[in-house]
């Protein structure tokens, strides 16, 4: 959940036809393309209020609705080659606002963070945000409204699961029958048993947090609840795991921890995986769990993953899940998976230790390439590393590249254009192409990154350089894009705009392009050691198929030009089947050819690459 920042950028891919094993046999990547996930924050996307308020209420700054999502929105994201929508903060989470008219109880601002709330701190799993609705009573209607509008358009849906805790003040008002409530039966004498879905502190109540650098619930604002305290006797963990009765202001005070049958002390009160299934099917893992008695939480969050997928949901986006047991995962990705076996599951996971047991043992299809990819892009815009840091990470994740979701900004990371990551997010432009094209990985791109939104604004809980998810708020750069609803880009500044069709263009490179799902070879290695022009703000690579040939290169430096001969591998003239000079075609930013010089089993393409430039060449057959 980081954005990366560029110095500057060149790029050149060269299609190739290299492929790593499948992680899962049953997986099955597209041959048209590879997954491009859109992540909209559902209450800030299509809100046209410009005051921007610090603290602002719902009726100062305004919000966006899930109607705002119309048919134009929704083809917008379509040429940007989209093809699964991560709609955020829907399900109902707990919001400083008065809904009692519609049988909601008020929120505490002592235990929500900011005006809006954060949407992991879910109050009601079955039910959805009822700012986000026009009319909140026909609040999960509207909702389903736009599952069938994302549809229409040819994309799927996600949404979040939020499995490691939810609101202090969980309550379903929705729930369907024979649904129980988190903790309706827990046993609170005990600090755990299997079937609690809560750890306790026994004995001692809840207390708030004592505040730092002056924090004041709703910037100080007097309301009604906000005295310092919050009724939980005895208290619950902590959704990060503190086991204090009056926890950190920097805990995730706002939540409480799910219990998985995890005792305190780390051992497990339920059936584990044997090791040989990490080399199982997912139907092998449905049946592992047929008949096995596991604890109440892996059934209630079932049900509600089950609940959403009626509703025509196609895959989640699961938050903290390393916080969760890996069997958990297998238990509950195997159900969805039975029910819809093309569920897209989508994992934050940030040790990469763990990342094999999570996509094998609990068989998910993508987690965040954060720590990996995402980190050290980042240092290379920042200017403090080099771009060898890329081939190293492509080479060591060389037998799961394809499950590694791809990104540059999300909620939780600093937008590229502020000065504290990028400050332009021109400096975006190599590190995405690399980015999107060096693997089979999906890519996700947040809303409002591809015309270069800041994130500078002071809205209220939290610093600026990322957009708020706690308060209401208009976002600019987007807004203009947004144009009152015509999703045009009809008021956005010239540099926007550029910005825009560069996205449009290698994001549909990616979509569409089957060699980009195929082989790859660095050729960063060869050049680099070649020491003609090309040199650690310069990263190659190749990929291809048995129909496309793709060179990419890209320049990181934001300042200076670089010019050299691309060398091309023995191995990949070989694997090409090149016997004389051939032509290559850019398909990214321009139409000029450059020649491909192939004598005596070696070859080069003689390239200048502006500060920030990178070059996407198809081999012209």
């Amino acid at each position: 959940m980081k954005t990366k920042m560029m110095m500057g950028g060149l790029v050149l891919v060269l299609a190739s036809c290299a492929s790593t094993p499948q992680l899962n046999a049953e997986k099955k990547v597209d041959a048209q393309g590879k997954p491009v996930v859109y992540q909209i924050f559902t209450r800030l996307y299509g809100n046209t209020n410009t005051t921007n308020k610090p603290w602002g209420t719902l009726e100062e700054n305004g919000v966006g609705k899930f109607n705002d999502i119309n048919d134009a929105a929704l083809q917008s994201l379509k040429q940007l080659g989209v093809s699964h929508v991560w709609y955020t903060g829907v399900p109902h989470h707990a919001v400083i606002r008065d809904y009692t008219a519609f049988g909601i109880s008020n929120d505490d601002p002592d235990v929500v963070k900011g005006r809006a709330g954060s949407p992991y701190a879910v109050k009601d799993y079955y039910n959805v945000n009822p700012d986000l609705a026009v009319n909140p009573a026909n609040r999960l209607q509207e909702f389903e409204a736009l599952i069938a509008r994302t549809h229409a358009q040819g994309m799927k849906v996600v949404i979040d699961i939020v499995p490691n805790h939810v609101a202090r003040a969980y309550h379903s008002i929705s729930k369907p029958a024979g649904v129980e409530d988190f903790g309706a039966r827990d046993n609170t004498q005990v600090e755990h048993a299997r079937d609690n879905n809560f750890y306790y502190v026994v004995g001692e109540p809840f207390n708030v947090p004592e505040a730092l650098n002056n924090y004041r619930p709703l910037g100080g604002e007097a309301h009604p609840l906000s005295d310092g305290k919050f009724v939980e006797n005895p208290a619950k963990w902590t959704g990060n795991g503190s086991r204090l009765a009056q926890p950190k202001f920097d805990d995730w005070y706002e939540t409480v921890k799910i219990n998985y049958g995890v005792r305190p002390d780390g051992s497990k009160d339920f059936p584990e995986l044997p090791a040989a299934y990490a080399q199982k099917t997912v139907q092998a893992h449905y049946q592992f769990w047929q008949g096995k008695s596991v604890p109440d939480s892996w059934i209630k969050f079932r049900q509600i993953a089950e609940y959403w997928l009626a509703k025509g949901v196609d895959g989640f986006r699961f938050d903290m899940a390393e916080m969760v047991p890996v069997e958990f995962w297998s238990y509950l990705n195997s159900s969805i998976k039975h029910k819809n076996p093309d569920a897209f599951l989508l994992a934050e996971v940030y040790n990469p230790a763990e990342y094999r047991n999570y996509l094998q043992l609990g068989k998910m299809d993508y987690l965040y390439d954060k720590v990996e990819m995402y980190d050290s892009l980042k240092a290379i815009m920042q200017g403090k590393t080099g771009t060898s840091a890329i081939a190293s990470v492509q080479a060591g994740m060389s037998d799961i590249e394809e499950h590694m979701l791809h990104f540059l900004e999300n909620h939780d990371e600093q937008r590229i254009a502020s000065p504290e990551f990028a400050g332009s997010a021109e400096k975006a432009k190599p590190a995405m192409v690399v980015s999107a094209l060096i693997s089979r990985s999906p890519t996700m791109l947040y809303f409002g990154q591809e015309v270069g939104e800041a994130g500078a604004l002071e809205s209220g809980f939290g610093d600026p350089s990322r957009t708020t998810i706690f308060d209401y708020a208009g976002v600019p750069a987007h807004q203009r894009f947004m144009n009152k609803g015509k999703f045009d880009a009809g008021q956005s500044t010239p540099a926007e705009k550029s910005l825009l069709q560069f996205y449009r263009e290698l994001m549909t490179l990616s979509a569409n392009e089957s060699g980009f799902n195929g082989e790859y070879r660095e050729l960063h290695s060869t050049n680099l050691a070649n020491h003609s022009g090309y040199d650690e703000q310069v990263f190659a690579f190749a990929r291809w198929n048995a129909a496309q040939q793709w060179l990419v290169v890209s320049n990181f430096s934001a300042t200076e030009a670089r010019t050299f001969n691309l060398q091309l591998t023995p191995e990949l003239v070989s694997a090409w089947n090149l016997s004389g000079n051939a032509l290559l075609q850019s398909r990214l930013g321009n139409n000029s050819t450059y020649k491909l010089v192939v004598r005596d089993g070696q070859a080069y393409v003689a390239l200048r690459l502006a500060p920030l430039e990178s070059l996407v060449l198809q081999l012209k057959n």
